[in-house]
């Protein structure tokens, strides 16, 4: 006998019963079996006893199989209005759904409203959805009689002899689940999108048209949700970059994946990488420059041929030897380490460097500044004795939290990446070793008082990793930091140093991002602020305007008196236009600070100013106002 718990949280004894109909005789509705924390669907057998739990459709266990449901609901509707198109495979992703297809024509996103209103339609007749068990040979007869080539590959992956398949009015999907109990439980959802997608994420396969969706239990969550897309697309860098007059990518002159920072995205990537430096000096770390190619040799040694090599450019040949574009900066670091004999009286040392690298991305992953071709690590490579390991964690901890905080990002979290203890011989290094790292960075994690994730069998195959993932304003997760140990390229490039028993031993290795990669930090940057960077980042910090052409000499001037103060201060005087165009022209620009000049300003020596956020401040002496933005800028203030 098994107690379920149902939705309105009475209990009842059930032996193997109907639970759907024992729900509908009750008037109530679930969406999901909940048994031992895991969701299974309501039409699977109960266990044999104990407690199970019925989950509503309000439950936040229950978006899964909600969007999951909304996904064969899309697929539905497609079949109805385009005949011989392909189903791929429709899961429930973070925020929604999607369904890949190929169709017989191809599809455009003005197709979107008619395939919303079929499934509002399917909707509406409100089918029951029904599990159907089919034997192997039948589901492959279905299947191939359909011309389903994509289901009929997955078939050939299930090695049960039993195939889920489920059903609703005249649509079935070979599908695991779980589902809906009913196709009129979906009444909130959006279509929202089209792209492209390789089946099974191969570039070498078919191209698809993946249709993305969301679905919310309410329509309050939707419209909310709907309105958070909305200002996420505000916000999209790929928009304000170039708007903003910050970076191009020009794939047909220059290269997909290459960007080009204009000369107001390298002004503030210049105040990026000067605070950058100035911390890492005063951490201790010694910056070092190394070459953008390195001979094949060299990425032999270090494996990157041997594991990476889809990943670089194609080798130039240079005087009958091949060399590579880096992938990586750690190979060229340890070279630096390895020109001296090194004591232990010299470690732990530690190299950063702010060092451009080329990957060969595939065309369909490359998104704006995100994932990109060429890009600038914050790279750096802590060599250093196994008893200095804990303090140089912990060290990097309060270094990154330090830097992440001055570009305003307070929320974090953590994750600790450790090797699968049922898989241990995919790592390499011994039991001890790993055991070492692992104990070394809890220890660093709870010394910071820093709550995190352990997620077994994420770390790479050298060694554990912690990544800290960065909240931004619309609450998005970004992963910036990761701090890795590395068992690998320290036995590869045979690193020593010499210990207090004269004795050579072999030292740890830690590599450190802080912020990732310039480029994706700027693109998740400019998506944080939408573009309004705070007063000390910002390219452009004050406008000065003049009212009209009698007061340009005055505004050039105020300008230049800003410059030698060390702001950056443009004179809005080469296009003549009113006063209310060049204040929405800063605004637009999202320039701090607004310097008026009239004929009475002029006249008195001061500036009346504004704030890019509407405010009018009134008359103030433009030294005032130069102390006011130098103010801000020595505090990193995120503040006018």
């Amino acid at each position: 006998m098994v107690h379920v718990v149902l939705p309105s949280g009475q209990g009842v004894d059930l032996d193997r019963g109907d639970l759907l109909s024992v729900l509908r005789e009750r008037g109530e509705t679930g969406a999901a079996l909940l048994v031992d924390g895991e969701l299974r669907d309501l039409r699977d057998p109960l266990p044999p006893s104990g407690e199970v739990q019925v989950v509503p459709l309000d439950h936040p266990a229950a978006l899964e199989v909600l969007r999951h449901t909304a996904s064969h609901v899309l697929a539905h509707a497609v079949t109805r209005l385009f005949p011989g198109v392909q189903l791929a495979i429709g899961p429930a992703i973070e925020d929604g759904f999607y369904y890949d297809f190929r169709f017989p024509e191809p599809l455009t996103r003005d197709d979107l409203p008619r395939i919303q209103e079929e499934m509002e339609k399917i909707v509406r007749e409100d089918h029951p959805i029904e599990r159907v068990w089919l034997p192997r040979a039948e589901a492959e007869a279905l299947l191939r009689g359909r011309g389903e080539d994509y289901k009929l590959e997955l078939l050939r992956e299930i090695p049960d002899e039993r195939i889920s398949f489920y059903r609703q009015g005249e649509f079935i999907d070979l599908c695991r689940g779980p589902h809906l109990p009913s196709t009129g439980l979906v009444r909130h959802f959006a279509l929202l999108d089209l792209a492209g997608a390789y089946w099974r994420g191969d570039a070498a396969r078919d191209m698809l048209t993946r249709v993305y969706g969301t679905a919310f239990p309410t329509g309050e969550a939707l419209a909310e949700h709907l309105r958070w897309r909305e200002e996420a697309r505000k916000r999209d860098h790929r928009t304000l970059g170039p708007e903003l007059d910050l970076f191009s990518i020009q794939n047909e002159t220059v290269g997909a994946g290459l960007v080009l920072w204009h000369p107001k995205g390298a002004a503030l990537r210049h105040q990026i990488e000067t605070f950058w430096k100035e911390e890492h000096y005063k951490a201790g770390y010694q910056l070092v420059y190394t070459p953008h190619i390195g001979r094949a040799r060299l990425w032999e040694t270090s494996g990157h041929l041997d594991f990476y090599r889809e990943g670089m450019y194609s080798p130039m040949a240079v005087e009958g030897q091949e060399f590579y574009l880096k992938p990586m900066n750690c190979p060229f670091h340890i070279a630096i380490y390895k020109t001296r004999t090194r004591s232990y009286r010299d470690l732990p040392i530690r190299y950063a460097e702010l060092g451009t690298v080329y990957r060969f991305e595939r065309s369909g992953v490359l998104h704006g500044l995100l994932r990109v071709r060429g890009f600038t690590q914050d790279d750096a490579h802590i060599i250093c004795r196994p008893d200095q390991i804990e303090d140089e964690v912990a060290a990097c901890l309060d270094l990154t939290l330090h830097i992440l905080g001055a570009f305003g990002f307070r929320d974090f979290k953590v994750a600790l990446s450790v090797r699968d203890p049922a898989g241990k011989e995919h790592y390499i290094g011994s039991d001890g070793m790993w055991d070492e790292a692992e104990r070394s960075l809890v220890r660093a994690l709870e010394g910071k008082g820093l709550s995190y994730t352990r997620m077994e069998g994420e770390a790479v195959f050298y060694g554990p990793k912690i990544d800290i993932h960065v909240l931004d304003s619309l609450k998005r997760s970004w992963q910036l930091t990761t701090i890795q140990f590395d068992f690998n390229e320290p036995e590869r490039f045979d690193m020593a140093y010499i210990g207090d028993d004269g004795a050579a031993h072999r030292p740890y290795m830690v590599h450190r991002a802080l912020l990732g990669s310039l480029e994706r930090f700027f693109g998740i940057l400019i998506e944080h602020y939408g573009g309004a960077f705070p007063p000390w980042l910002a390219p452009v910090q004050a406008a000065v305007l003049p009212v009209t052409e009698g007061e340009i000499p005055y505004a050039e001037g105020v300008a230049a008196e800003l410059r030698r103060a060390g702001i950056r201060a443009e004179a809005w005087t080469k296009e003549r236009k009113t006063l209310r165009w060049l204040i929405r022209e800063a605004q637009l620009q999202k320039v701090p600070y607004m310097l008026v000049c009239g004929a009475r300003e002029a006249a008195a020596g001061v500036v009346a100013l504004r704030l890019r956020t509407g405010e009018d401040l009134g008359a103030h002496p433009v030294a005032a106002v130069a102390d006011r933005i130098r103010h801000r800028v020595a505090e990193r203030s995120l503040e006018l």
